[in-house]
């Protein structure tokens, strides 16, 4: 659905932007025009947007794009970017409290200085609310094994803490519901000498430079890990080969399409060769979703979020969207 009339939304002491191009503001660099953009002032001014949005108005949260593809013919309804108001950090009594725009990195870094150990969120991609929502984890700990709570915001705008619990945390998912925003998480973060955190994550981030894209335009891991997960979603690697091996297993490595390839120096990275569009990126992933299917059995599932809408395509006025 499109909200035509700037009346339609409601007053905000934020950012309110009409037809925001998407491709911006993802690591893949693609994407259509959201209808609009918001970005919040601050918790309160979220709350009031989202209690004041007709409820037929779709909405989207987004961190930093740094796991989506964003689908040629963009975004309908409301995208919700959360900026510096939600980038605080706080350290006390053992716990990392973050705003859930501060990036993962920045947070295991500012923990490591105070003597506490986060740094399994290092090398993890984009902001804490995303990392939550999808439980990331790296080097055997997830994000289910810290948190303390969380805040965020309802589609109906109430401010809410959740409990680990409340999110049902799963290998790489939750049970956030669509809508809400997540605003703030805490962590139970272990006393550790700073100068052994630092030269931890030094090492792990040598390690991610010398075996993954990283300056590439990519998404990270395309795929999630076949195989058994536990309840707090520690995949089981020993129950299947992992995506990057049976991507090359089937001969995908370097695999293309338009100017979308899956790395030659990581299988199961997707990478934006120059000029792909979504549709290139998306379809050389289903491509290899296929190849693999034939070649092993194995059906591979996407990591990296998909949402929006398709080009229309020549004589037809809309595409009927695919879901994400």
């Amino acid at each position: 659905m499109s909200v035509d009339p700037p009346s339609e939304l409601p007053a905000v002491r934020g950012t309110l932007t009409r037809d925001r191009t998407m491709a911006e503001l993802t690591w893949l660099r693609v994407g259509g025009p959201a209808d609009w953009l918001f970005q919040p002032a601050d918790e309160a001014d979220l709350a009031g947007f989202l209690a004041a949005l007709p409820a037929d108005v779709p909405v989207f949260p987004m961190g930093v794009g740094s796991n989506l593809i964003v689908r040629d013919g963009g975004i309908r309804g409301v995208v919700i970017r959360l900026g510096r108001a939600f980038g605080g950090i706080a350290i006390a009594d053992g716990r990392v409290t973050a705003g859930a725009a501060a990036l993962d990195s920045h947070v295991a870094r500012r923990a490591a200085a105070a003597g506490r150990d986060l740094a399994f969120l290092r090398t993890i991609p984009g902001t804490v609310g995303g990392a939550v929502r999808m439980n990331a984890g790296c080097y055997g700990t997830y994000v289910a094994d810290r948190l303390v709570g969380a805040r965020a915001v309802t589609r109906a705008g109430a401010v809410v803490t959740l409990r680990p619990a409340d999110l049902a945390l799963g290998y790489r998912s939750s049970a956030l519901p669509d809508g809400w925003v997540l605003t703030q998480a805490t962590f139970d973060a272990p006393a550790a000498d700073p100068a052994t955190l630092e030269a931890t994550m030094a090492a792990q981030i040598a390690a991610r430079d010398a075996s993954q894209p990283t300056r590439e335009r990519s998404a990270g891991s395309t795929f999630r890990n076949p195989g058994g997960h536990s309840s707090t979603g520690r995949a089981d690697e020993d129950l299947a080969h992992t995506a990057w091996a049976v991507i090359d297993a089937a001969g995908l490595r370097g695999a293309r399409r338009g100017g979308a390839q899956m790395s030659t120096k990581h299988p199961n990275f997707l990478v934006n060769t120059g000029g792909a569009s979504a549709a290139d990126l998306e379809g050389l992933g289903e491509d290899v979703r296929k190849k693999v299917s034939q070649h092993s059995g194995i059906t591979l599932e996407w990591e990296i979020r998909r949402v929006g809408e398709p080009a229309a395509r020549p004589g037809i006025k809309s595409d009927k969207p695919t879901p994400g």
